[in-house]
């Protein structure tokens, strides 16, 4: 196939042109944050660190870390680089865990943002002519508003019909003949299910390409979505603190990985426990530097996201480096017992199990002072009719398969379809009950 490009030039930059690139915007970062956020000249003063001490790209490794309480503790905005008077948007997280964290950008940071997000939709073969079903939350979520000024980018028509109403959106994806799906994976599967509760056929659709984020989801999953909506499922990644969706996203040529936009965004994967830089190819905590942001820079941003760098130059021809999907997240990883376990190693194993449908939730309590898990799945209406001795079978196949992957024993609860609530956003895939 041939491969289309948003910005030719810059994605298939030589490696050392790229670090020359890289290497500039760098010590002009350092030292334009040095100079006008005060927590950040604190932070690098106290590691005796100067901007004048970056040379290299290797040196990078010399300044501090940030992470998301110093975001929480210079709320509102006290790490912003720039007058509000130039600040044109700000969004904001959900504040879940306390404090929101509140990000800035300015007129040129939209401009970037657009331009990174048209490039993440050229690398799913988006094009000028697609009808884009942007079924992203807008408002202080970037997801929505980041996906939209990409596609206008793009040139491309945007339907910005935003989370919830199914039904509508279905109608809208018919009538409209919607090509491109932007959601996430949790709620093109309530979509899936809806359609099939309708009784409509998914091939009588135009959708060909799903970009699918904010979630982490199983390549179990990825199967299940292309299978129920009949398209291509790829992967977009991005966080509201380092731009929004668009820092790396998937391209067509590969199911292995995301381009990481490198001339916005440097990475770096670490060991989440000791902070040391990783060799490449190891598995870490992946943290980024914003070379380009104006209002909101980053300096070591530590995402908590664990993954691991590609190397190898994609097939597409891109030269960028490549992220592999998140496994999990240092923060939503669970302790039972002693034993490390991600949401999404769970949804590894579930969506292996024939019968089983793409909906879950994990149940962690404290009993005494033992840590329990449960895992309620969904099930097909033939599964939950069968007979009870098939039930328990199965029920002791996923907890066998649970055990194997994880080495944790936990109880499972097969319920009928449509019994755990779907979400129309990000889904709640863990109720912990236990007080810690």
């Amino acid at each position: 196939m041939t491969t289309l490009y948003w910005e030719e030039e810059i994605e298939t930059l030589p490696r050392v042109g790229l670090e020359s690139i890289q290497l500039t915007r760098l010590k002009h970062l350092v030292a334009r944050v040095y100079d006008t956020v005060a927590p950040y000249r604190a932070k690098m003063d106290a590691a005796s660190v100067k901007p004048t001490d970056i040379q290299t790209l290797a040196d990078l490794q010399k300044l501090p870390f940030t992470v998301k309480d110093d975001l929480r503790d210079n709320y509102p905005f006290g790490l912003f680089t720039v007058p509000m008077d130039q600040v044109v948007r700000v969004h904001a997280s959900s504040g879940t865990t306390g404090k929101p964290t509140v990000v800035g950008y300015t007129k040129k940071d939209i401009e970037t943002w657009a331009g990174v997000m048209a490039r993440a939709m050229t690398c799913a073969g988006a094009t000028s002519r697609d009808m884009i079903h942007n079924a992203y939350g807008y408002g202080l979520f970037t997801g929505g508003l980041g996906a939209h000024y990409g596609a206008e980018r793009l040139g491309a028509t945007v339907i910005p019909v935003s989370g919830g109403n199914t039904k509508r959106q279905i109608t809208i994806m018919q009538d409209f003949r919607s090509s491109v799906l932007m959601a996430t994976p949790s709620y093109a599967l309530n979509l899936a299910d809806a359609m099939a509760e309708l009784g409509v056929d998914p091939k009588t659709l135009a959708l060909r390409v799903g970009i699918f984020g904010a979630e982490p989801w199983s390549e179990n999953m990825r199967e299940e979505v292309q299978r129920k909506l009949n398209i291509k499922a790829v992967d977009i990644y991005g966080l509201s603190e380092v731009m929004g969706p668009g820092v790396a996203m998937q391209c067509l040529e590969t199911d292995r990985g995301m381009h990481i936009f490198e001339d916005h965004f440097l990475p770096e994967i670490i060991d989440p426990d000791t902070g040391e830089v990783l060799p490449p190819g190891e598995q870490g905590e992946l943290v980024f530097t914003t070379l380009t942001k104006e209002a909101f820079p980053l300096i070591r941003y530590r995402t908590k996201d664990i993954t691991r760098l590609i190397h190898e130059q994609c097939a597409c021809g891109r030269t960028m480096i490549r992220m592999e999907k998140i496994t999990g997240r240092t923060d939503d990883m669970l302790i039972i017992r002693g034993v490390n376990v991600f949401p999404s190693q769970v949804e590894h194993v579930l969506m292996g199990v024939e019968g089983v449908e793409p909906h879950y939730q994990i149940v962690v309590s404290r009993e005494g002072n033992m840590d329990t898990m449960a895992v309620k799945v969904e099930v097909s209406e033939a599964i939950f009719s069968d007979e009870v001795k098939n039930l328990e079978k199965l029920t002791r196949k996923i907890q066998a398969d649970i055990k194997d992957l994880l080495g944790v024993t936990c109880k499972v609860q097969l319920v009928e379809p449509r019994t755990i609530q779907r979400s129309e956003g990000k889904a709640q895939r863990v109720i912990d009950n236990r007080k810690i």
